[in-house]
């Protein structure tokens, strides 16, 4: 299985935000679209710059309390993204996504942001597999 088939059902609209936008702005993409990351773009998603989520926002308002919100996405996104492009084994995404401690990753073909998967979406992936081979041996049993 690779990250192609992930992204084919799930489709590959990704929401991003500018670097210059106040983590207030991040904070109403979050709620509105009930997603934990966003991919920082400034040029409307044709690449990446950074990438903040959940776990970034809260970290930095134990640090710097609620003066956070009225700042720039750009002070507390990770610019170190892990990326995987579509020809990549989900079991070597999963082994990264576990081994590192993130749950979304930007897809990225020819330095161009094309989706993101997130661990939910290869967890997804892998049940409905599982459950289809289930029901294969399943057929095949009572044959």
């Amino acid at each position: 299985m690779r990250i192609s088939d992930v992204v084919k059902r799930k489709g590959g609209t990704v929401v991003t935000v500018r670097s210059d936008a106040s983590v207030t702005a991040l904070l109403d993409l979050l709620a509105e679209h009930k997603i934990g990351a966003v991919v920082v773009s400034d040029d409307d998603g044709k690449s990446l710059v950074g990438i903040v989520s959940e776990r970034d926002i809260v970290r930095q308002l134990q640090r710097s309390g609620a003066a956070v919100l009225d700042q720039p996405v750009s002070l507390i996104m990770t610019t170190e993204v892990h990326t995987c492009v579509p020809e990549d084994e989900i079991g070597a995404l999963e082994h990264t996504m576990t081994e590192h401690r993130f749950r979304h990753v930007p897809v990225v073909v020819d330095g161009e942001l094309k989706a993101i998967v997130s661990i939910g979406d290869v967890v997804k992936h892998r049940l409905t597999d599982l459950e289809a081979e289930r029901d294969q041996l399943t057929a095949y049993i009572q044959q």
